[in-house]
């Protein structure tokens, strides 16, 4: 148990780090030396420091957003098996509640943002809003799909121990469905190339950037790395799927998980730097094509799966 709660701990610490690894590709594809590593640490302290600007047309709501949503996110790396260890949490139906978790977190985001009776804020929020639902049903298809495959309905025994493995043997092809669904789903609900681009100041094409126009000082900060948290959550889940190998070694697992989520992380910072965003009318058509490819994982497991 203690060394779950440590790589837990690790990964709530080590979420701002990996995205540093993304500003580091795009810088590299862009031929200049980017920012260091360590610079959303560097912008965590200095907003941690400044005082918060807070609206008096404002309410409660405001100052709750920023705190749930991180909370959210933090409590849901709870549940996610690190490099095939046991999780924190586990429980049977635990998927279930991770996925209203995160919801949980997006409607107080949406609440913050539409508490401030800003118009671009809002337009954000509407999107924000609908976009997801097309992610959530997607995740609701794939766990579908594994708990046909493994029989249980836990995050634990999907990317636990062997559990990856004994996937791919059972339903390879299907798996790689699922997968490639996933990673479109962590663009979409993490507002990443080509659904949202996160450097952009546009608030007409701005998703995520544009609810948080009105948050600054520590408020923005608990946004920021709870944002980086989400990333991390999504990021584990492809990771452990791209590597499943348990190793003889106890640290073999644990490697190759550092190594699928430097790869996914890479992956996105290529990614952003290679193709443009789509226009907004072609995001639900973006966010539904991850929704086809797992239906028919699922289609293909429960017709010709035994």
């Amino acid at each position: 148990m203690m060394e779950s709660v440590f790589l837990w701990v690790a990964a709530i610490v080590s979420a701002p780090l990996l995205s540093g690894l993304i500003l580091k590709v795009k810088a590299f594809f862009g031929g200049k030396k980017g920012p260091p590593l360590l610079m959303n640490y560097y912008t965590l302290i200095k907003l941690m420091k400044k005082n918060s600007v807070v609206s008096r047309s404002t309410s409660l709501i405001f100052r709750l957003g920023p705190i749930i949503s991180f909370g959210t996110a933090v409590a849901a790396l709870l549940f996610i098996p690190f490099g095939g260890h046991d999780a924190v949490i586990a429980f049977d139906g635990d998927i279930i509640f991770v996925l209203y978790l995160l919801g949980l977190g997006r409607f107080f985001t949406i609440a913050a943002a539409m508490d401030t009776a800003s118009p671009f804020e809002g337009m954000g929020a509407a999107r924000e809003a609908y976009f997801p639902i097309f992610c959530e049903a997607t995740l609701f298809l794939a766990m579908i799909f594994f708990c046909r495959l493994t029989g249980e309905i836990r995050i634990s025994a999907f990317f636990a121990h062997q559990a990856p493995l004994y996937m791919w043997h059972a339903a390879g092809a299907p798996l790689l469905f699922v997968v490639i669904a996933f990673f479109m789903v962590l663009l979409t609900e993490n507002a990443r190339v080509p659904v949202d681009d996160p450097a952009t100041h546009l608030e007409l094409t701005m998703i995520h950037e544009v609810m948080v126009l009105d948050h600054s000082g520590p408020d923005l900060a608990l946004i920021e790395w709870g944002a980086s948290c989400k990333l991390f959550f999504y990021a584990s889940l492809i990771a452990r799927l791209i590597l499943p190998f348990h190793g003889a070694f106890p640290g073999d697992a644990l490697m190759g998980f550092t190594l699928g989520l430097t790869g996914v992380y890479t992956l996105i910072g290529i990614i952003e730097s290679t193709v443009a965003r789509y226009r907004m009318d072609k995001v639900p058509q973006f966010a539904l094509t991850s929704f086809a490819l797992v239906f028919f994982a699922a289609i293909i497991s429960l017709e010709f799966i035994k």
